[in-house]
């Protein structure tokens, strides 16, 4: 308890941070604008969003590497510094709000070009950029709900964070394992120590609780889960790099976790699980052709709602935090009013840092939902028949 009380405060202070980047976005948003309203919706935006370079500070950044593939260029693989914040398209692709976004017009020219930044027009919905007095279209990657003319497979920092938290699993985990083979019969120590009451429980609460004699085998994998989830949501805390990433706020993310927990699920399902779905033994024949439609819908609901949840929580609280630290600039009037701006930081930073507190506590509880309710799915879908 005495360690995540001092997580928890580490936390709130690592919160301040967030009020300098947002005052150097906020500046670099607004260009000239000066004196127009400070955009609260564009700032939380470009935080929780997924990006090709981690913002440090003003125009300072660490690039990500860049691989982008169309029809008719081929791959195209470079970092994302050749954009210089959006201010130059290279090879036909600009970047906007650190998305690499693709000029699909071949009379566009190739190689470096500076440009007036790329801009969005509410009306017509779409991305546009003017170069030699002609209005250039720009377009987003591909999606699984939209194909356009390229397909973007860079490391962005979402992608950075989650390969960040493997390796440090595996660097974590595999000390750990090291200790207990090294101290056989001995109390444990460090890390070790920190760890195996969190491990313990998760065992005996969760896989021993739901899957009965089967636990010893998807134990690895709800583990895994387990510390995988809470990590991303715990370094998605940290307002600098190499936190800051918003990882578990992507729907993509929780899709894909999701999945994961659908196949492991139904791949492991037995005789007995697939007849309840299907054809409910003991049921009139009317009431099996009414439930089985219902039933196999929930088979696709369970998942959708472990993909939702998680995903709503992390960016729900991603968006306070930064709502409240945006009440600074907007009571300052972006820099107009002093006495506004301390306003704002007397009230909005106490409660940021309150909600930051609480955000560490939502991550670890987001996990173990996540865990809890993945080991329920595999225990129903194994659990032997009862006659």
């Amino acid at each position: 308890m005495k360690n995540f009380l001092s997580l928890s405060w580490l936390c709130a202070i690592l919160c301040y941070p967030l009020i300098l980047g947002a005052a150097f976005n906020a500046e670099e948003a607004m260009g000239e604008r000066e004196a127009e309203p400070f955009d609260v919706e564009a700032m939380i935006l470009n935080h929780i969003n997924d990006a090709n370079e981690f913002h440090l500070v003003g125009d300072v950044s660490i690039p990500l590497p860049c691989f982008l593939y169309s029809k008719d260029q081929g791959l195209e693989v470079f970092m994302s510094s050749v954009f210089h914040h959006g201010h130059s398209a290279y090879n036909r692709y600009v970047s906007y709000h650190g998305r690499v976004k693709r000029i699909s017009d071949p009379s566009f020219p190739m190689g470096e070009v500076e440009i007036g930044g790329v801009h969005y027009d509410k009306e017509q919905e779409s991305y546009y950029l003017v170069y030699d007095d002609k209005k250039y279209e720009v377009e987003g990657a591909s999606t699984l709900v939209g194909f356009t003319s390229y397909f973007d497979f860079s490391i962005t920092k979402n992608v950075l964070t989650l390969l960040m938290v493997m390796v440090l699993m595996i660097w974590l985990f595999n000390g750990i394992a090291s200790s207990y083979k090294q101290r056989v019969g001995l109390a444990p120590k460090g890390k070790q120590s920190f760890f195996e009451p969190i491990i313990v429980f998760i065992i005996e609460d969760v896989c021993k609780s739901l899957l009965g004699d089967k636990w010893p085998k998807y134990t690895p994998f709800l583990l895994t889960l387990f510390f995988f989830i809470w990590f991303v949501n715990l370094l998605g805390l940290v307002p600098f790099f190499p936190g800051s990433a918003n990882a578990t706020g992507n729907i993509g993310v929780t899709m894909t976790l999701a999945l994961i927990t659908f196949f492991v699920t139904n791949l492991n399902g037995n005789k007995h699980y697939w007849q309840h779905i299907f054809w409910m033994p003991n049921v009139p024949v009317p009431v099996k052709l009414f439930l089985a439609p219902i039933e196999l819908i929930g088979l696709f609901t369970k998942p959708v709602s472990l993909m939702i949840r998680l995903f709503a929580n992390i960016t729900a609280g991603h968006i306070i935090i930064l709502s409240l630290i945006g009440m600074i600039f907007v009571f300052g009037n972006a820099g107009q009013s002093f006495g506004g701006a301390m306003g704002g930081i007397a009230l909005g930073i106490p409660f940021a840092a309150f909600m930051n507190i609480i955000e560490v506590i939502v991550g670890l509880i987001q996990a173990f939902i996540f865990t809890i309710l993945t080991a329920s799915y595999i225990g129903a879908a194994t659990e032997e028949a009862h006659h």
